[in-house]
């Protein structure tokens, strides 16, 4: 059920996109975080950003939201600067290393943030979204990590943003807390809002994202729906029962990963199924109960970033 508290304050109709990056770079000494970036986020879309760690996915969120400045290209936010404060208005924001001071109480963190906006959610309904009302007088470092987590989106929402950007929104927490985090993203994008997330968890890209940019080494590998995310590479599994370790199979042609499940089945990530079977055969590996599938989103990651190893 959407909950009317967690609306935008105002819904874009224009086309002009939310958030942009043209042809962005950004270096630290001889390292360089982005390459030529570009991308776009329009109103209503709910993008997931996915790379593997050193990707340079924070350093985009940080221009994007102007706590950094690219070395060269633009970078957009509402059509202006994002550094100018009345644009970051319209912006919300949980950053992945971030945190509330420890003596304040909940209801007095809230308040504190609600402030800096001109029409913030009411404290009691933004902390009954988020089942955080019973823990309004508690201060915040004594909060659990998941009432933590809840309460940083919590407060990256009291300001009924146009746009909302979660990096690692709900890492170290239980499934029970991920699902109620969850709830709420999904009521505030189906009330007209717009997500930009990064995680590790697949499953919440997948569950959240109707949009997937992948971006490794700098440059954006990979932009589209889930299905065109797994159509960019064919990639299979090829799993089977056998007594052989994995760095058994690790060898054969086009392997991308390979994995144990708790069952003890042996998993091969690959990117031709065909030939990994016939070199399977050709070596005379054991094995037993063998079958074939398609590539979850996870598995597609794996292969667009490994497609990009020197």
């Amino acid at each position: 059920m959407t909950s009317p508290s967690l609306a935008p304050g105002h819904t874009c109709t224009t086309t002009a996109p939310l958030a942009s990056a043209e042809a962005v770079t950004k270096s630290f000494g001889k390292s360089t975080a982005l390459a030529g970036v570009t991308l776009q986020i329009h109103a209503g879309e709910s993008v997931g950003l996915l790379g593997p760690n050193g990707a340079g996915k924070s350093i985009l969120i940080g221009l994007l939201s102007g706590l950094r400045r690219p070395d060269s290209g633009t970078i957009r936010l509402f059509g202006g600067n994002p550094s100018n404060p009345r644009t970051r208005l319209r912006l919300g924001i949980t950053p992945q290393a971030t945190a509330v001071p420890q003596n304040l109480t909940v209801g007095e963190a809230v308040r504190f943030v609600a402030g800096h906006y001109p029409d913030p959610v009411p404290t009691a309904q933004l902390l009954m979204d988020f089942g955080l009302l019973e823990a309004e007088r508690k201060q915040c470092g004594g909060l659990s990590g998941g009432q933590q987590r809840r309460l940083l989106v919590a407060l990256a929402l009291v300001g009924r943003p146009e746009l909302v950007i979660l990096d690692e929104p709900t890492t170290g927490l239980d499934v029970d807390a991920r699902e109620t985090l969850w709830r709420q993203l999904r009521a505030y994008r189906n009330a007209g809002g717009t997500l930009l997330i990064t995680s590790h968890y697949l499953e919440e890209i997948q569950a959240l994202s109707s949009r997937i940019v992948v971006i490794d080494r700098g440059t954006v590998i990979a932009d589209g729906t889930v299905d065109e995310i797994r159509s960019r590479v064919a990639v299979s599994k090829v799993s089977f029962e056998t007594d052989l370790p994995p760095s058994s199979f690790l060898s054969l042609p086009h392997a991308v990963d390979v994995t144990v499940s708790d069952s003890g089945r042996t998993t091969v990530v690959t990117q031709d199924a065909d030939a990994t079977v016939r070199e399977l055969v050709q070596r005379g590996l054991a094995f037993a109960q063998l079958e074939v599938h398609g590539a979850t989103l996870e598995e597609a990651f794996l292969a667009l970033t490994a497609k990009e190893q020197p």
